[in-house]
């Protein structure tokens, strides 16, 4: 007698896989924090090179604004230790805002150029049981994951480097910091997916001169948005209206409500405009991350 037996596609999958089938979401999500734990072992592995990118330039912005300038009377914001301190109140929580930027473009854009080169590194990522665009979200949240952790060592380190007479009064708002500053490094994570998805890697000069350099000197670093008001044209406020195109002039505004009490744009204008940046980025990021994977 002679016995037949009719397999299921599950038991075949699961007699050809050597184990358990498993559905796309749970492979997902497990592609998913794979790739998140290899970014954090390489960031492991070059912790103190990490430590001195996002260092070197909040302390020297610091160092010299803060330190030099007033040591030598060439004081910013005013002279006198209360001009000066108020100017290191604005510039402190700023100096935290372009270092989240920053950390989005160099631990995005840059890696992100040079993988899409001319070796092709990115194929190696795409190749993990998963959807394409969930491996541009890794590379997301490890970017934000940085730009967080940058963050939480820059403010201390910033509001520490000053000359005697100056001093930043800093006041931590707790529930604008655990909203808004992981709101921040998401969306300049989807920044540094934008340009790293946009640039070739021989047109980094380009993104930098271009791109960077504008939204640095335009995003209220050395000012807050209100002070811009007396620039105008007849009644138009222009240089106050133009740089609302700026991201980072919302990051460092929300900065300096999380941080200080100086003045600054209003929150209810902040969170959601901030959170259109977010979506913005992503969106146009994912798709352009698609679209250079499959070309």
């Amino acid at each position: 007698m002679t016995t037949s037996v009719t397999a299921t596609p599950q038991t075949a999958r699961a007699r050809i896989g050597g184990g358990p089938t498993r559905s796309v979401v749970s492979a997902s999500w497990t592609a998913l924090g794979a790739l998140m734990l290899r970014d954090l072992v390489v960031l492991r592995k070059h912790l103190w090179e990490f430590v001195l990118r996002t260092l070197i330039q909040p302390f020297l912005l610091c160092f010299v604004f803060l330190y030099v300038f007033p040591k030598i009377g060439q004081g910013i914001g005013g002279h006198g230790a209360v001009q000066e301190s108020a100017f290191a109140t604005i510039l402190v929580p700023a100096v935290v805002g372009l270092s989240v930027m920053f950390q989005g473009v160099q631990s995005i854009a840059l890696a992100m150029a040079q993988e899409f080169g001319f070796t092709r590194e990115i194929e190696d990522r795409v190749q993990a049981p998963c959807p394409i665009w969930l491996v541009a979200i890794a590379k997301v949240l490890s970017g934000a994951a940085q730009g967080l952790l940058s963050a939480i060592i820059v403010l201390p380190i910033a509001s520490v480097v000053h000359a005697a007479g100056v001093t930043a009064h800093l006041n931590l708002h707790w529930w604008i910091i655990l909203t808004f500053v992981p709101l921040a490094c998401v969306a300049m994570a989807g920044l540094g997916l934008v340009l790293g998805t946009s640039f070739e890697p021989r047109n980094i000069g380009l993104m930098f001169g271009f791109i960077i350099l504008p939204i640095t000197f335009l995003g209220g670093t050395y000012y807050s948005w209100t002070k811009l008001a007396p620039v105008t044209i007849g009644s138009w406020h222009w240089l106050q209206t133009i740089v609302l195109i700026n991201p980072l002039i919302y990051v460092n505004e929300g900065m300096r409500a999380a941080f200080t009490d100086a003045p600054h744009m209003h929150l209810y204008v902040v969170y959601p405009v901030m959170l259109a940046f977010a979506v913005g980025f992503l969106t146009l990021g994912l798709y352009k991350f698609r679209r250079r994977v499959l070309s």
